[in-house]
Parts: C-alpha cells; structure tokens; sequence
C-alpha cells in the first residue's frame, strides 16, 4: 500500500485553513464537504465541527506556537547569514571551510548565544544553506596536459581505438 504524506504547513497556514473550515461550517457545509474542499481527512473536518459547535471559530485557533521558543530573532539569523557570507577566514580561521563547530564558534563569539554543532544544521536549513564539500583536485593539476592526454594518448588505450587520432 502507497501511503502518501502531504508536506506539512506552517503553524499559520494550519490555522488559517481550520478558519477556513469555520466560515464553511457557518455557511452550512458538512465535515464531509469541507474536507473535500480543503483537502483534509474526513476525521479531521469532524473534529473541526465538533471544535466549532462547542466553541465557536476561538476553538478552531488553536493555541499560540508550541514548542520551545528559538534562540535567535529573525534579525539575528539575518546577522549570522551575513557572518557566515563574509567566510571562515574573516573569523581567523585558516581555511576556506565552514564546519558545524566552526558556525557554533562564530555564533558564540558574535551573538552570545550557545549552539551544539549538531544543531546549527537546523540554523542553516532555516537559512536555505546546504551541504557542499569542496572538490578535491592536486595543486600539481595541469588541465593542459589532462586535455592532451584525453584527446591522444587515452583513444589509443580503449579496446576499440577511434580512428580520430592515429596511435
């Protein structure tokens, strides 16, 4: 059985929509039709009903955001956005790379505010930033030399050289 999960909502969005389901209700549609409407499971607009019949559309608010508060305003992840854009070496460090501990440190140092490496992933997925490892190459890299190997010396090592470039 193919079980699809729909990508959750926002916290507002998810109230916005069982507000949604208040005004349909007090226009007279059933949970069913409701649900149907909003794209909700049955269970769901039922519950809902059941919410506005005993206590009104202030039953289907639903309670502030839950969950701990975070750590950092939208200011201040603005401020470790434009920390990490100015790059690691900006901050003393000698390489090119951000790593987790590195941002904890940054953040510390900057904001006065404690991040275990493991969670400042969540920080940089809030901030749309992902994983990229730089590409390892050899300093010694001569990208003429590769570019004559593959056009001359690498046709005449195949099992069926091409008759492009005479071995």
């Amino acid at each position: 059985m193919d079980v699809k999960q729909r990508p959750r909502m926002g916290f507002a969005a998810e109230k916005k929509r069982r507000l949604s389901a208040a005004k349909l209700f007090k226009a007279g549609l059933y949970p069913a039709a409701v649900a149907r409407q909003l794209g909700v499971s049955r269970q769901a607009a039922s519950h809902w009903f059941a919410l506005w019949q005993t206590k009104g559309v202030e039953g289907l608010r639903g309670a502030e955001q839950t969950g701990r508060p975070a750590k950092l305003s939208q200011d201040q992840l603005q401020r470790v956005e434009g920390l990490l854009l100015q790059g690691p070496q900006a901050h003393g460090y000698a390489t090119a790379l951000w790593t987790l501990k590195r941002i904890a440190k940054v953040i510390r140092k900057n904001l006065k505010v404690r991040f275990h490496p493991g969670h400042v992933w969540r920080l940089l997925g809030a901030l749309g930033w992902s994983c990229q490892r730089p590409e390892r190459q050899a300093r010694e890299r001569n990208e003429k030399a590769i570019r004559r190997w593959l056009r001359h010396d690498w046709p005449c090592l195949k099992k069926q050289p091409t008759n492009a470039v005479p071995c």
